[in-house]
């Protein structure tokens, strides 16, 4: 509902005139809730005089204190972008000014103005969000759920209810987009899922686990500055949708980068973060959250497609209704297992078991945990930082083997498959992964590449910038013999031949 007339200025900001000697040309960007204004370096952020079920901003008080929320919440993702809140006055002859001498008639968020072409939706729509990226990004999401305020006042089982709820009653309401009988089976679902999960969920609100979060993390709200994905333009017109389950929060991720298909980016975000905050336990409501976010995404294409022109309303009904699916399809995930990738430095391991996570277990993939990356991290370096020959003992060597077993045991009891990959030249290490798997109740392979001496010494010296500090010596010194209860992989030649040959002894349909 619209509270007030804000003719006038709109129709002032979309005047270069308003912006001062260098700005020529002011571009206007229109949503529901806001109008951004492109002029020069800047945007400028004002908010609809507009109240809605979930949002207030009916008032120039309201849109003021709206504005001071987002500013405050987006400073500590984005602080290049967010520059501060600046009034719209009027003086005494009537004329408007950002930042003027008059009574303020309204609220702006300033921002530097970035490319729109670095947002990283349209980066994925082009094919060109770049996979590396996807760890900072997962660094950047855990940094600010650690320094996020805990809020016991929402989320738990109560606040996925309310979420799965109000878009199953929205769902309904749009009979000409959705099946009714399709909307009824994401309902029943749903409501089995969260009844698994609702003691899980209500644990993790009390250990803090919900906060104020960014509450709407895709990737239209991601944008590249200097080589980084950045967030933007969080949540703070109501603490129902920010204040929740941080899982829930990566989630939405999630759930974007897999719908478009960029399925090694979302196993890559998933893997970064649980290696960064050690949250495992988001593995076990991960497909409801999943779900919920996909549900989310189908109410809201619903809605967009009733206000739409008619030549642009099938393109979101049918968006809508694939989020539908996909929002049912998430809450039946594969089984968990356990893969083991083995063989000596240089064949190709790390490669392998990247390219396979991603088409194991549940959404977003198998939890990929790597040896060099776990070594690294019990000495707190990065995976980048060469370590010595100290770092290299045989009870160092059984503290990271140790690790990844219980990080797998984890996962598993989780629901969640688990790929490790390590040199596994040790028979008493790979007995001890299958028992894990044995004792979880769950499948387990051990992969094992080979290669001759020489194709390993000439890819372990061409390699750098790598977890693994592995060079000609060790290759040379590392047993060369192949386990025979494990599936040996022909790793000599390029990595999709041996990707092929995994993924066929896995029972992986397709190329994923």
């Amino acid at each position: 509902m619209v509270t007030d007339d804000q003719r006038a200025v709109l129709a002032w900001l979309a005047s270069p005139d308003a912006y001062g000697a260098g700005v020529t040309q002011v571009e206007r960007i229109d949503t529901h809730a806001a109008v951004v204004f492109l002029a020069g370096d800047r945007a400028w952020k004002l908010k609809r005089a507009v109240r809605y079920d979930y949002l207030d901003y009916s008032s120039v008080e309201r849109r003021r204190v709206c504005c001071e929320a987002e500013l405050a919440r987006n400073r500590r993702l984005a602080p290049s972008i967010y520059r501060g809140v600046v009034p719209v006055t009027r003086d005494a002859t009537g004329a408007l000014a950002i930042g003027g001498n008059g009574p303020p008639v309204d609220w702006l968020v300033a921002m530097h103005r970035f490319d729109g072409e670095a947002l990283c939706d349209r980066l994925a729509t082009r094919g060109a969000l770049p996979l590396a990226a996807m760890p900072t990004l997962a660094r950047a999401v855990a940094a600010m759920h650690a320094t996020a305020e805990r809020r016991l006042d929402h989320g738990g089982a109560e606040g996925i209810g309310r979420v799965i709820a109000g878009n199953v009653a929205a769902m309904r309401e749009a009979t000409t987009v959705f099946d009714a009988a399709a909307v009824a089976a994401l309902d029943a679902a749903s409501g089995a899922a969260l009844a698994r999960q609702a003691g899980h969920l209500d644990r993790r609100r009390a250990e803090g686990l919900v906060r104020l979060c960014h509450g709407d993390l895709h990737l239209r709200n991601l944008v590249m500055l200097h080589g980084t994905p950045t967030p933007f333009d969080a949540v703070e017109f109501n603490d129902d949708i920010a204040a929740i389950d941080v899982g829930y929060d990566l989630a939405f991720l999630l759930m974007d980068l897999w719908r478009r298909g960029l399925r090694r980016h979302a196993n890559a975000v998933l893997g970064e973060y649980l290696q960064r905050t050690g949250d495992v336990e988001l593995l076990a409501p991960l497909p409801l959250f999943l779900s919920c976010r996909a549900a989310v995404r189908a109410k809201t294409s619903a809605a967009a497609a009733s206000l739409a022109a008619p030549h642009t309303r099938p393109a979101l009904v049918d968006a809508a209704r694939d989020y539908l699916r996909q929002a049912r399809w998430f809450l039946d995930p594969p089984p968990p297992r356990l893969v083991a990738v083995g063989g000596r430095s240089g064949t190709g391991k790390s490669t392998l078991a990247a390219a396979l996570a991603p088409r194991i277990g549940a959404a977003p993939g198998a939890w990929l945990r790597r040896s060099d990356v776990a070594r690294k991290q019990l000495f707190g370096m990065d995976p980048g930082t060469h370590l010595d020959a100290d770092a290299y003992t045989h009870d160092t060597t059984a503290r990271v083997y140790a690790g990844l077993r219980v990080d797998a045991r984890l996962a598993l009891d989780a629901g969640h498959a688990v790929v490790c990959d390590a040199t596994f030249t040790d028979a008493s290490e790979r007995a001890a992964l299958a028992r894990v798997a044995v004792d979880a109740g769950v499948p387990f392979t051990g992969l094992w590449l080979d290669a001759p001496d020489d194709v390993l010494i000439a890819r372990v010296t061409a390699r750098h910038d790598d977890a693994s500090d592995a060079d000609a010596a060790v290759v040379r010194a590392q047993p060369a013999a192949c386990p025979t209860d494990w599936i040996v992989i022909d790793a000599s030649g390029d990595a999709a031949a041996a990707l092929a040959a995994a993924g066929a002894a896995l029972g992986l349909a397709g190329d994923g």
